[in-house]
């Protein structure tokens, strides 16, 4: 038996056959289900390892249908419409599912009904019924009405009026039910009896396209699982071509014998519509594994989706070389952001903005290719230096500055521990932050293009204006603060 502490008072959040049988109920009080038998075997509740342990069971019945939705705390919803004839019928399917699912240590208990909450109602007191069409109202009439699962309150009442079953309460008029009880009390019922319905809410959203393997033994050789895959390949790429689309996001999931389900997902530059690509992809991102893909006792389902497409452009590629040469650069960018993650293969962006480390954004490759491809920058005035550093630091480091005058360029500064003495100097660049979107006060920015002895280039400011920005204290000048910002090439 399991408890857990509600209303400062420990209750019973579940229980087994065993202590149902000896008359208890969850919510009764530990005190109270101890007096009627002193021999219970207690357990403290563990909210998260239940919703864990739930989140686990559905991945693994996503194998029966792709609408899943969890009910907690520990219930599913599963939309079988069009699925059950892949396992021999609804009983077949039912006696499937319910026997693994004991074989792993659960307790189960399942129907099948034309709407969620009358099955879920059915569960709560009958085990294995399936109801028929329209015989929603008949299969729950007898059943308690405790059984809707409503408020406490709810139910309290509905037993004061004498309305002790879900029959006694679907014999009288809708309207005192609503006056009495609430209007989600009155759909809440009308769905159990089958007179309405509400859709669920699948914990992932549909794939687009979904194939998938089931074996009669389960598969465990390397050889076996990448020979599936590649067919799986070609049969998703024929049912995209169909319709004239290709793949952006592929996954792959393995369906283990146990129970575990593991997912291994590839994103694309572009619409991929051949299955040679779709296998080198997915080669790529096996070989890059941390956690490598462990069968254990094998394998019983690979399926392979593509959660998102886009219709394919027909383009002229026989006499563009440049269509060529970004088809070539887009398969490189998929390859290598198979092996080591979309995020760290970036392009850069310019972002309006004058600020100078807010200029350029860093965006995925996959996704910005084509805009990156096409990006309007600065151009550079012929026969002039560069305005800006070749080397930007993500964020700027301060140094220690002599300088000749207050607000002029330095004549000597320390930048990590090395003393630079300034023989040439370009500047003020006066650079003002955006006050509109900074939080406090921000002070003004002068910058200096300056070399040194060695010929190194430097860029760095200063933080702040003089008798503005910067003001004295007690009669004394406040030194400002310098920063080093980027290196020249």
């Amino acid at each position: 038996m399991v408890v857990a502490k509600q209303n400062n008072a420990l209750q019973i959040f579940a229980l087994d056959d065993a202590a149902a049988r000896l008359g208890l109920d969850i919510g009764l009080p530990l005190a109270n289900a101890r007096a009627i038998c002193p021999q219970l075997r207690v357990y403290d509740a563990d909210e998260a390892a239940d919703a864990h342990a739930l989140n686990a069971i559905a991945e693994w019945c996503d194998r029966f249908t792709p609408l899943v939705a969890l009910d907690p705390p520990h219930g599913l919803f599963l939309d079988i419409t069009g699925c059950v004839h892949l396992f021999g019928g609804e009983t077949a399917m039912m006696r499937l599912m319910c026997d693994v699912l004991t074989a792993q240590g659960f307790a189960v208990s399942a129907a099948i009904a034309g709407t969620a909450v009358c099955a879920r109602t059915l569960t709560r007191h009958v085990h294995g019924r399936i109801v028929g069409e329209s015989e929603e109202a008949d299969a729950v009439g007898p059943l308690p009405v405790s059984a809707l699962g409503a408020d406490a309150a709810v139910v309290a009442g509905l037993r004061r009026a004498g309305l002790k079953t879900i029959g006694d309460v679907a014999s009288r008029a809708r309207h005192e039910i609503t006056a009495r009880f609430g209007a989600s009390f009155t759909a809440l019922l009308e769905q159990a009896l089958g007179q309405g319905d509400a859709p669920i809410s699948p914990q992932k959203p549909l794939p687009d396209y979904i194939v998938e393997k089931r074996f009669a033994e389960p598969v465990a050789t390397e050889a076996v699982i990448s020979a599936t895959l590649s067919g799986l390949a070609v049969m998703l790429v024929a049912a995209m071509a169909q319709q004239g689309k290709g793949a952006r996001r592929l996954e792959a999931r393995f369906f283990r014998t146990d129970g575990a389900v593991r997912t291994i997902m590839v994103d694309t530059g572009q619409p991929v519509t051949r299955p040679e690509v779709i296998d080198r992809l997915f080669r790529e991102r096996f070989g890059a594994l941390s956690d490598p893909l462990d069968p254990g006792f094998g394998f019983d389902l690979i399926r392979l989706n593509a959660s998102r497409t886009e219709i394919v452009v027909q383009e002229q590629r026989d006499l563009d070389a440049n269509v060529h040469d970004n088809d070539e650069v887009a398969a490189l960018i998929d390859r290598i952001a198979a092996r080591i993650g979309g995020k760290r293969v970036v392009v850069h962006l310019p972002q309006d903005t004058h600020i100078p480390e807010r200029a350029v954004k860093a965006a995925p490759a996959q996704h910005h290719l084509t805009a990156a491809a096409h990006a309007a920058w600065t151009p550079r005035v012929e026969g002039e230096p560069p305005l800006r550093p070749l080397r930007l630091f993500e964020r700027p480091e301060q140094i220690k500055v002599i300088a000749q005058v207050p607000d002029g360029p330095p004549a000597r500064f320390v930048w990590r521990r090395a003393t630079h003495a300034v023989i040439r100097a370009e500047g003020p660049e006066r650079v003002a932050m955006e006050w509109w979107r900074a939080e406090g006060a921000t002070l003004t920015r002068d910058y200096f293009r300056v070399e040194d002895e060695a010929g190194l280039r430097f860029w760095l400011y200063r933080d702040g204006l003089y008798d503005r920005e910067i003001v004295q204290e007690e009669g004394r000048a406040v030194q400002p603060n310098w920063y080093m910002h980027g290196l020249f090439a």
